[in-house]
C-alpha cells in the first residue's frame, strides 16, 4: 500500500485538461461554437507583449468566472495555458457566458487572428461550450 500515490489536489483538472499523456475519453462530448469576440482589457495586461508573443492562431484560452471584479459581476476572465492573464470576455457579451459557466459548463476560447493597433493588442477569439 504504501506505494500508492495520492492524486494532487489538481490531478482529475490536470486529467480533464489533457495536462500530461494521460487522456480520458468523454462519451457523447462535443464542442459548441458559441460567439466569435475579441479578448477585451488587453491593454491593462502586464507584460502583454511578452504573453502575446506566445498567442498564436489555434491557441486554446481557457475562461474563469471573476465573481469578486468590482466592475462586473459576470466578468469572466481569460488565460493562456500557462496561466497568464490576457484579458476579459468583453462585457457586453458575457451574460450568457457567466449564466453557463455558473451552472457548471465549460467555456473556453480559441484564437483566430491577433495584431496590434497602435498600443493595444487586439486578439480575436472564438468561443465554445464543451458539452
Amino acid at each position: 500500500m504504501s506505494n500508492i500515490e495520492k492524486p494532487t489536489k489538481n490531478a482529475i483538472i490536470e486529467i480533464i485538461n489533457k495536462v500530461g499523456n494521460i487522456e480520458l475519453g468523454k462519451p457523447f462530448q462535443r464542442e459548441i461554437f458559441l460567439i466569435d469576440t475579441h479578448v477585451a482589457g488587453t491593454t491593462y495586461v502586464e507584460d502583454i507583449d511578452a504573453i502575446g508573443e506566445n498567442i498564436v492562431k489555434g491557441t486554446k484560452l481557457n475562461f474563469f468566472r471573476e465573481k469578486d471584479n468590482k466592475y462586473d459581476e459576470l466578468a469572466i476572465i481569460i488565460k493562456d495555458e500557462k496561466g497568464n492573464k490576457i484579458g476579459y470576455v468583453p462585457k457586453e457579451k458575457n451574460e450568457v457566458l457567466a449564466r453557463l459557466m455558473d451552472a457548471g459548463k465549460l467555456i473556453y476560447g480559441i484564437v483566430e487572428d491577433k495584431e496590434y493597433i497602435d498600443n493595444w493588442l487586439k486578439i480575436d477569439i472564438s468561443i465554445y461550450l464543451k458539452d
